[in-house]
């Protein structure tokens, strides 16, 4: 008995042995990190240390364009072999990764489906939602927001020379973005801005559960668990009070009342999936993942753009100076229209260099290579390993934007002309990703970044509450980004009710 168990033992441990040999020949060609190459020990620590695209980025200067990061994982910090892998025909699919990131655990949603019909069948129903060719509201619902926002800051957050009001903008820019999305989605703000208050406690359990989706997206055996009927009651539900659970019972109860046969026809965004063929369990996952992906990651720009332009003040100077010209010429209404930002070359300039220096989603976002295999970097590559964005690399890459990609510098995109400008701007727009795998909410996004930052800064002055520490930033895939205080002050009289 005592000699069988031995036996049994060590055929486990001989099994164990051949199969981490077998992976590591697997892609022993590709360089990365040593231990990478049998265990996920080294991107589960930088993960579990929030450092995870960091290192990712640290590791593309060590090994090269194409490194190994996992067992079966790779990464590369090429953009035309991204958009080759993004693309409309591209036999890739998405990778296990994705499904770490299904706020609901009972369903997919656009983001998580990884069955390439069933994505684009899926993606063509929710995509006219996303254009505001049936929402014609949808720029005047972002403006509403925007005035909403502009209230709050009057009647609470002003400071003058005898009151310091400090506004932690971290977490108001969450508002916005959180009342925005909710608007547009299910035609109502869930009232962050109304009551100045993190409702449902989203923004607090956000801070803790993004880092958890991420160091589990590492390891996707690890979501099939969580996933499984055995951890069911500990994972969020429609019937919670406070955070993820709390927006699934508001998306379920949302749309049932849009599937009740007597109602009426909404021109936002549900109402579009619905005409366009999502049922009633589709049209929830979908409106509860706009809330979610919509606004963390606008939210993330807002914060970034911010700090890099207060942090810089040669750019905010120019960039009141732009605005400030275009009212006096009358270049632009108020509220500002989208088209009339996309006219702003200093305004564009400046938020494409927020993109770039802080990618709203920074995570691997892993691909799944096709059976035939394919050859990157001059190296062939087998079906099924896992190919991510080196995210950091490709948006601090000085062979793309110059030797001082490592700072933020919105000139070089006045600068740059032909050739490196639209190899530049093609670069930039993979924060959205590309081809099938596009956001669908990029232009809306675009929208509100148009927009805010010319009716906060016509209207006030922002400074550093601490500029030796003005924010606390971690990166867990998104850039959490809290205890950014700012002192806001008004602005011209005269110039801001122009």
């Amino acid at each position: 008995m005592a000699l069988g168990v031995v036996v049994l033992l060590g055929g486990l441990v001989a099994a164990f042995v051949l199969r981490a040999i077998w992976q590591w020949r697997r892609l022993a060609h590709i360089p990365g990190p040593f231990t990478a190459g049998f265990s996920k020990l080294w991107v589960f620590r930088e993960a579990v240390q929030l450092r995870l695209p960091g290192a990712y980025h640290e590791m593309g200067k060590r090994y090269g364009s194409l490194v190994r990061v996992g067992p079966n994982e790779l990464i590369t910090d090429d953009p035309d072999i991204l958009r080759r892998m993004m693309a409309a025909r591209s036999p890739y699919t998405r990778g296990p990764w994705y499904e770490a990131f299904r706020v609901d655990p009972s369903r997919d949603n656009v983001l998580t489906l990884r069955d390439d019909h069933l994505h684009n069948a899926r993606r063509a129903k929710i995509l006219p939602g996303y254009t505001g060719k049936e929402n014609l509201s949808m720029e005047g619902s972002i403006e509403t927001q925007i005035a909403r926002l502009v209230e709050l800051i009057e009647t609470k957050y002003l400071s003058t020379d005898q009151e310091y009001r400090p506004m932690d903008w971290g977490v108001k820019a969450q508002y916005f973005t959180l009342d925005v999305i909710g608007e547009l989605a299910w035609g109502q703000p869930m009232g962050f801005l109304e009551y100045d208050a993190d409702v449902y406690d989203y923004i607090k359990i956000t801070m803790t559960s993004v880092p958890a989706m991420m160091v589990i997206s590492t390891y996707p055996m690890l979501t099939k668990v969580l996933h499984s009927p055995f951890f069911r009651k500990i994972l969020p539900k429609d019937t919670d009070k406070i955070g993820f659970g709390a927006l699934i019972g508001i998306a379920n109860h949302v749309t049932a009342k849009r599937f009740k046969p007597d109602a009426p026809d909404h021109h936002d965004m549900l109402g579009s999936f619905i005409r366009h063929g999502l049922n009633e369990d589709e049209a929830a996952a979908e409106t509860l993942i706009q809330i979610v992906a919509g606004s963390d990651t606008s939210a993330s720009t807002i914060r970034a753009v911010t700090l890099y332009t207060l942090s810089n003040p040669p750019v905010y100077q120019k960039l009141q100076a732009e605005i400030d010209e275009a009212i006096s010429m009358g270049r632009i209404s108020s509220p500002i229209k989208d088209a009339e930002g996309r006219q702003l070359p200093y305004l564009q300039a400046v938020i494409k260099e927020g993109l770039r220096m802080m990618p709203p989603a920074s995570g691997g976002m892993f691909k799944q290579v096709p059976p035939e295999g394919d050859t990157i970097d001059g190296k062939f590559v087998p079906g099924g390993t896992q190919i991510g964005s080196n995210v950091m690399a490709i948006h601090r890459s000085k062979k793309i934007y110059g030797p001082d990609a490592d700072i933020f510098r919105p000139e070089r995109w006045l600068e740059a002309e032909g050739e490196q400008l639209a190899r530049m701007s093609s670069t930039v727009d993979l924060v959205f990703h590309s081809g099938k795998f596009q956001c669908p909410g990029r232009g809306v996004a675009w929208m509100e970044f148009n927009k805010i930052f010319v009716e906060l800064f016509r209207r006030f002055d922002f400074s550093l509450a601490n500029p030796v520490q003005p924010a606390h930033i971690r990166n867990a895939g998104l850039w959490l980004i809290d205890e950014f205080w700012v002192r806001v002050t008004r602005r011209n009289e005269e110039r801001s009710r122009s």
